[in-house]
């Protein structure tokens, strides 16, 4: 993971709005029902190309794929593994949407199906090309870029989203899960970028999967799904590694959201260099705090959100600068990197920002990140 000596680097989560023809494409294979394989791979390979140069283009110094080879981030395994044709999961209810039912009906009313049948059998790669199509594909495209990271999910997500009725136990379930998908984790950082695991269930786990737990009790499932995560990246550097950790990334109450303290400890001991993590939503913003009290750990880099994925304002660079310079000011300069909150298009279909708005939103990061930088830098050799 890279640290800049000169200016605060930018990047992003991960998902990144799809082009509409592949959108119908990747829709089409998630059904079951891919007309042309070897179009569909083609197209893939082009996308990918023009995402990178549209990141580059916009100003981004640590860019990736924009996850558009995989209808989300979390439910793509079940393309890969196999063990995955059991009945569908039944979908989390958040605490915050069961204190208003009326939001949550509007919400469902307007939500794409997401395909999540449940672990029935056991788990073993059955497509693992696809990896190796993903890391080709980034490779021929990462160009001239400062930094190229990967998304892949962790164990404990695949569970939050894809439940378990073949394993013994949940936690035998983690366990098989990561087993698998660290061959994953290490093709990625085989290949040269940056491994991004996504760990909403440490975050928005509390709200959902978990509400009925007390805080202790979740307490003890952050600490097994991080000692899950390590062990599965025992075999990476950590500087190779960043965690990112949300509360869901949608417009909503949020106001039974764990508290950002409430977890921070665990998540900096765990082996990734880098934690990125919601820092600018209604709900969360206030949280800079934190590190007034939290000291980072020797080796360890921030990357907040400095741009709302939820939302369809253009934040102005002047707040982004603002926002970055608080973390900067508490953490050290060289030891933020300034990101977006979660993904600008976390579900194929379903972008939770305007496509030509979160390119814009993206541009409004690279300005801040610039005004930031003179003002963090001013005055130095």
């Amino acid at each position: 993971m890279k640290q800049s000596t000169h200016g605060i680097l930018t990047t992003h989560c991960g998902s990144l709005p799809r082009p509409n023809d592949l959108l119908e494409m990747l829709i089409a294979r998630d059904q079951g029902h891919l007309p042309d394989r070897s179009a569909f791979d083609t197209r893939v390979r082009d996308a990918i190309g023009e995402c990178v140069r549209k990141q580059l283009d916009t100003g981004l110094d640590i860019v990736n794929d924009g996850e558009w080879s995989k209808p989300d981030y979390s439910t793509y395994v079940k393309n890969r593994f196999t063990g995955f044709e059991g009945e569908p999961t039944t979908p989390d209810i958040g605490r915050d949407l069961l204190d208003f039912p009326e939001y949550a009906a509007y919400r469902r009313s307007g939500a794409q199906q997401r395909i999540s049948p449940k672990c029935n059998g056991p788990i073993a790669w059955k497509d693992f090309d696809a990896v190796q199509r993903d890391i080709d594909n980034l490779k021929a495209a990462s160009g001239d870029a400062t930094e190229v990271f990967m998304t892949a999910v962790s164990p404990g997500q695949v569970a939050r989203f894809q439940g378990n009725s073949y394993y013994p136990s949940d936690e035998a379930y983690l366990w098989a899960l990561a087993d698998v998908l660290k061959d994953e984790y290490k093709a990625i950082t085989d290949a040269g970028f940056i491994l991004q695991l996504d760990c909403p269930d440490l975050g928005s786990g509390w709200n959902g999967q978990f509400r009925e737990l007390t805080l202790e009790a979740f307490g003890h499932i952050v600490e097994l799904h991080l000692d899950v995560l390590n062990t599965a990246t025992q075999d990476i550097a950590p500087e190779r590694m960043r965690l990112h950790v949300c509360w869901g990334n949608y417009e909503g109450p949020h106001h039974h959201d764990i508290p950002l303290r409430a977890i921070i400890e665990p998540v900096l001991k765990a082996r990734p260099a880098a934690i990125a993590f919601e820092g600018v939503n209604p709900r969360h913003e206030h949280e800079w705090t934190v590190f007034e009290e939290v000291k980072l750990p020797e080796g360890k880099c921030l990357i907040p959100g400095v741009i709302d994925s939820t939302t369809n304002f253009i934040e102005h660079p002047e707040l982004v600068a603002q926002r970055i310079e608080r973390y900067a000011t508490l953490v050290g300069r060289e030891h933020v990197i300034a990101g977006v909150d979660c993904g600008l298009a976390t579900f194929a279909g379903a972008p939770t920002v305007a496509p030509t708005i979160a390119w814009a939103k993206l541009a409004a990061l690279v300005e801040g990140a610039r005004i930031a930088s003179q003002k963090l830098w001013a005055g130095a050799s």
